[in-house]
């Protein structure tokens, strides 16, 4: 038995409450190391005299780890409970917060049992109700669509279509996307995610110079407002992008500190090594090495105040669904704790998804972020789909290992996504194969969480990195529209929204299983270039098959 591979740690990832009477338990060992793992488990003031044994399932398996898990429905909100342990050859070991031991003393069990002491709801991560079957789809908001009304502005600098630049404006606006809703609702689109909308000086709006106001070239705060009621009329939900990591230069309290220096009352605003701040050198913290771009300072009370009352503002003022949060990884996490409170005493369920690419936990425990924008898978299926460096096999692994990192809530919440405006278009990272375009896409739409598609895959749009990855949306004609639309109607299957995933491989094929009471859904995809029969089903080359039972 790998004594060092064994590992588990109540009150985490691997013990947690799903709701106020069920918990869900998991055990880490080597991969084939053990047959069969055993919960004992009992009230935790009786554990020593009442127990009961139930059989740990092996849910899923990594390169290195398999996973057991078991979800217990509690009639006491006391639970203790150790794990026992059998072995390929038959060994047997107890494990507690001791670790692994041949025998166990249950009288004494009180000094080393794992507990959860006390289930209380109000540490129950909640769902947000409408992720898990959320069809999202990414806008960047300067180049989906110009509207009816808007005509020919005086800040356009490129035809539609043009190769974008850093500065190049191509007229798209809030009406331009108004006037397309239908079509997104009948691809299967049920949430708009949009790059910032507010006041901003650049095409790509992370620079905000005013908070309170939307861009007047994007049509200003009564064109959001007639976008808004349009979503809510078809059912669709909106999704801000809050920039509050950093704001722009043009900002007034940042102009203000340029003019006064220390005598400005919003000095203490930003991150400044100085009486006020400077470029040449640069004395004050900005985004990346963006000087137009100085940071705020989320330590102080009266930025967190000033920047949840914004958050808040769009939720009650123009009845927003949730915020994608910029840069999130760099604010503090105290500001983020402030920010959930206030935010979600509007609604329990509007979104706060975070922008962190990295492993995440430490935002991901229900008193910040509801899910992060998972760029980890983003880079799974690049490694697969487009360039090749994955078996099918290891996607397994790879797939099995993203959803150990998170609480079951926080998977069925994920963002997930092939491309966005911050990477690659996927389209062209597979050399413009449609295939596999549409193979990563069904895989993201079976892995647990809602499924983002950036505009333009359904044409399929091509592109580098930004901002080649911004360019126009063509109108001319969308190839892909019909087969994305056939496969987003798979969205609606509780298998999809409520189902635990499973991932296997079956002769070069990627099998993804998803399945809940009384339905399941089964995803075949077949990333080589020749025809290949798993599950007794022949999948073409570079294609995929969905069977449903």
């Amino acid at each position: 038995m790998n004594y060092t591979a064994l590992y588990h740690k109540s009150d985490s990832l691997y013990a947690f409450p799903l709701d106020g009477d069920t918990v869900e338990i998991r055990f880490r060992a080597a991969k084939g190391d053990l047959s069969s793992v055993e919960l004992i488990y009992g009230v935790k003031h009786d554990f020593t005299r009442n127990r009961t044994r139930a059989v740990m399932p092996l849910m899923l398996s990594d390169k290195l780890y398999d996973y057991f898990v078991l979800r217990l429905k509690l009639t006491d909100k006391r639970l203790a409970y150790i794990f026992y342990l059998t072995d390929r050859e038959g060994n047997t070991r107890y494990f507690t917060e001791d670790g692994a031991t041949e025998t166990y003393d249950f009288s004494l069990a009180f000094y080393n049992f794992f507990q959860l002491a006390y289930v209380n709801t109000s540490d129950v991560m909640p769902t947000v109700d409408w992720l898990p079957s959320a069809v999202v789809y990414q806008i960047f908001v300067d180049r989906f669509n110009r509207g009816r009304e808007s005509g020919d502005a005086p800040y356009i600098n490129m035809s539609w279509g043009g190769k974008p630049t850093p500065k190049s404006f191509a007229g798209g606006d809030l009406d331009g996307i108004r006037e397309k809703l239908d079509y997104l609702c009948d691809m299967g689109v049920n949430a708009l995610y949009l790059t910032p909308v507010f006041t901003s000086r650049s095409n790509h709006k992370y620079d905000i110079t005013d908070y309170y106001n939307v861009d007047p070239a994007f049509g200003g705060n009564e064109a959001f407002r007639r976008l808004s009621e349009a979503c809510k009329n078809r059912g669709m939900k909106i999704v801000l992008d809050a920039v509050f990591n950093h704001c722009g230069e043009g900002l007034a309290q940042f102009k203000d500190v340029v003019e006064k220096g220390r005598r400005s009352a919003y000095h203490d605003w930003f991150v400044i090594n100085g009486d006020k701040p400077e470029k040449r050198p640069l004395n004050y913290e900005v985004f990346a090495s963006c000087d137009y771009m100085p940071k705020w300072n989320t330590s102080n009370p009266e930025v967190v105040d000033y920047l949840c009352g914004i958050g808040e503002h769009w939720i009650k003022e123009y009845g927003i669904d949730g915020w994608r949060l910029d840069v999130s990884d760099e604010v503090s996490h105290t500001f983020w704790r402030t920010f959930r409170k206030r935010v979600k005493a509007h609604g329990k369920n509007i979104a706060l998804i975070g922008e962190n690419w990295h492993d995440s936990e430490s935002y991901l425990m229900g008193d910040q972020f509801d899910s992060i924008m998972n760029y980890a898978f983003t880079k799974s299926l690049l490694d697969f789909f487009a360039r090749g460096t994955l078996t099918a096999e290891v996607m397994c692994e790879k797939l099995s290992e993203l959803l150990m990192r998170n609480r079951t809530q926080v998977n069925r919440m994920m963002l997930n996504l092939m491309d966005s405006h911050d990477t690659h278009r996927f389209f062209s990272e597979c050399g413009k194969s449609e295939g596999k375009l549409m193979n990563a896409l069904a895989t993201e739409l079976f892995m647990p969480g809602a499924t983002m598609i950036y505009y333009g895959t359904e044409i399929p749009l091509e592109g580098g990195y930004d901002p080649d990855s911004r360019r126009c949306f063509d109108w001319s004609g969308q190839k892909l529209y019909r087969s994305v639309k056939e496969l987003l109607r798979y969205k609606k299957l509780r298998a999809l929204t409520e189902g635990d995933a499973a991932f296997f491989a079956e002769n070069g094929v990627l099998v993804i299983e998803r399945a809940t009471s009384g339905q399941k859904a089964t995803l075949l995809v077949n990333n080589t270039a020749a025809q290949k029969t798993a599950r007794g089903i022949t999948v073409g080359a570079n294609a995929h098959k969905i069977i449903l039972e």
